[in-house]
């Protein structure tokens, strides 16, 4: 999976912005106002960085070699993900998950207007 399909994906989410609020190389997506993936568009294989509950980030991390704690990031949380030779349902799989979790740590105020727009 690129890069690009992945930026597609997340773009296709409701709500969802992207910028590039460290550098000219990591993309950041957000959701009101609160990151959920981070994708470097230089690296190869494709790799991005997305939340994940820590239970299964364990889970993860013991069933995947390409899952790992991510960099720069607290590895509680976030894990990094080498997209080569994962399936594409698992890459969607943890971007929704991701995105969900961000989406639920919002406001209220701000879910209703998210969900009303």
């Amino acid at each position: 999976m690129e890069a690009e399909e992945i930026r597609e994906y997340c773009l296709s989410k409701k709500a969802v912005t992207e910028s590039f609020p460290f550098d000219l190389e990591t993309l950041v997506f957000k959701v009101g106002g609160k990151m959920f993936l981070l994708i470097s568009l230089e690296q190869q294989p494709a790799t991005f960085s997305a939340k994940a509950d820590p239970e299964w980030s364990e889970e993860l991390r013991e069933e995947f070699s390409q899952i790992n704690g991510a960099y720069h990031m607290n590895k509680t949380h976030w894990n990094s993900v080498v997209c080569e030779g994962l399936k594409q349902d698992l890459i969607f799989q943890l971007i929704d998950h991701s995105y969900d979790l961000v989406f639920k740590s919002l406001t209220k105020k701000i879910r209703e207007e998210i969900n009303n727009s």
